[in-house]
């Protein structure tokens, strides 16, 4: 017999690095989730990343307690920051982009890097190709105040 969905949840967690702490061991603790479960889980599936890099799951609980995840790729800004290579600044000591994008460019990337990062996207993408999910990264760098040249 088919196990019982419950439901689904969202988290970004750093690969390699899920902790029984906030915030993902009060998320998962109160949908009745193994926690050290979950954590030697993920660590696991994302040892082959690279470490710290944000991991967006789906976890999808089930009422016999048990669970499964679907990692995503990281998300377009990080690859993006990490390309044009910005340092941490403001409150949390991230890089961030720029305060005024589309009047101010805070760094520049190349149609290579650009390039690179659509293809490691492209699962996570409704694209049909590589050009078309290019469009895509490259609007998320126009909004992030990074200009693609080369």
């Amino acid at each position: 017999m088919a196990k019982k969905l419950i439901g689904k949840m969202k988290l970004q967690i750093k690969a390699g690095q899920a902790t029984p702490s906030p915030p993902v061991g009060p998320a998962l603790g109160q949908r009745g989730i193994n926690i050290m479960e979950f954590c030697k889980a993920f660590n696991a599936k994302t040892a082959d990343l690279e470490p710290g890099a944000p991991c967006p799951t789906v976890i999808s609980y089930y009422q016999d307690k048990s669970f499964t995840m679907e990692i995503k790729t990281s998300p377009a800004s990080y690859f993006l920051k990490k390309a044009a290579g910005l340092k941490p600044q403001g409150k949390r000591n991230r890089p961030r982009g720029g305060d005024k994008p589309g009047r101010e460019t805070i760094a520049t990337i190349t149609p290579a890097q650009l390039r690179e990062i659509a293809q490691a996207k492209m699962v996570d993408l409704s694209a049909n190709d590589v050009e078309s999910a290019m469009k895509i990264i490259l609007g998320s760098a126009k909004s992030m105040g990074i200009e693609v040249k080369g």
